[in-house]
């Protein structure tokens, strides 16, 4: 783990957020953005943000179409195993209610509702992909977390295109709207090398309808160093991309960087999907301890993820984020 990290940001221009329509977006607003990375800090402190390698005019949400959501690919889908079609079976949830015993490995089941969790789409070149993001509470109240590979490939290759986030996204369908980022932000370590330990990223939303995204859905809290052995519900939209699975089980320590959790079912697509503990099921919220990412961009199978673990790094990287 690293004891200073500094920000690579991007920035684009304002979007007008609204519902998907038929089009193509501008040629502009398809040209992927860089981000600098910063300066490094010293030991304790954050460093100096890096500057906006580029700008993206209108278009993002005219750009996805309704066919182009339903024919996006899963991003990591290599996730994909032998063990995909025992893990999506649903209903199959050992310890759902009670907790499961340790060393259980239980399957995802159907989410109903994941008001707060979301499809995030992007574009990788000519291809469309998504990933899943969740809301996470900031003073703005307009920030993201995902993992940092879904919005930076890493070792230089810059940030990815397209972003928009829509919200308990189910087949096509945005019920609480599609919403666009004005900043993107990751680790320098991610940006110039890919370091798992540094698999974090932070999406700041521009305002829909003069609202930001946490007044209208709620957030989650972050819980920094929390240690290696939490209950977390996992939520995230697997490779059908049709409706979000959601999973129950115990963490555990990969190693001194990486948190380790086990559920069948997550397949490519849930990369950035967040580990909540402490769920309260009144108000549907909890406390984020991890995101699939980390360790094998995840995971290479969809029985076992991984998320790196969040700490001072990646608190150093959440300050840049809500700073502004």
């Amino acid at each position: 783990m690293l004891s200073a990290v500094t920000t690579a940001a991007v920035t684009m221009a304002a979007v007008t957020a609204g519902c998907s329509s038929p089009g193509t977006a501008p040629a502009s607003a398809r040209t992927p953005a860089t981000g600098t990375a910063g300066t490094a800090g010293t030991a304790g402190t954050a460093g100096t943000a890096g500057t906006a390698g580029g700008t993206r005019t209108a278009g993002a949400v005219g750009y996805w179409t309704k066919s182009r959501l339903l024919t996006a690919s899963a991003w990591r889908a290599s996730r994909i195993a032998a063990d995909q079609a025992a893990g999506q079976t649903a209903g199959q949830t050992a310890g759902q209610a009670a907790g499961p015993s340790a060393g259980a490995s239980p399957n995802a089941h159907a989410s109903l509702k994941a008001t707060r969790v979301g499809a995030l789409f992007l574009r990788v070149g000519s291809d469309d992909h998504f990933c899943t993001a969740s809301v996470v509470s900031s003073p703005g109240r307009d920030l993201l977390i995902t993992a940092a590979h879904c919005i930076n490939g890493g070792d230089g290759s810059g940030y990815r295109s397209d972003l928009v986030f829509i919200p308990d996204y189910r087949d096509g369908e945005a019920p609480y709207g599609i919403w666009t980022p004005t900043r993107l932000l990751v680790a320098p370590g991610w940006a110039k090398s890919a370091n798992p330990a540094l698999d974090v990223g932070f999406v700041v939303l521009e305002p829909r309808d003069g609202e930001n995204i946490q007044q209208v859905l709620g957030a989650n809290t972050l819980a920094f160093n929390p240690g290696y052995r939490n209950l977390v519900r996992v939520t995230g939209y697997p490779q059908s991309a049709s409706a979000p699975i959601t999973c129950r089980n115990w963490t555990t320590e990969q190693s001194a960087s990486q948190l380790k959790f086990s559920c069948g079912g997550f397949t490519g697509g849930t990369s950035g999907s967040p580990w909540i503990t402490r769920f309260d099921s009144a108000t549907g919220t909890g406390a984020i301890v991890g995101v699939i990412g980390g360790y094998q961009q995840g995971g290479d199978t969809a029985s076992v993820s991984y998320s790196a673990y969040l700490d001072n790094a990646i608190k150093q990287l959440y300050d840049q984020a809500i700073a502004g």
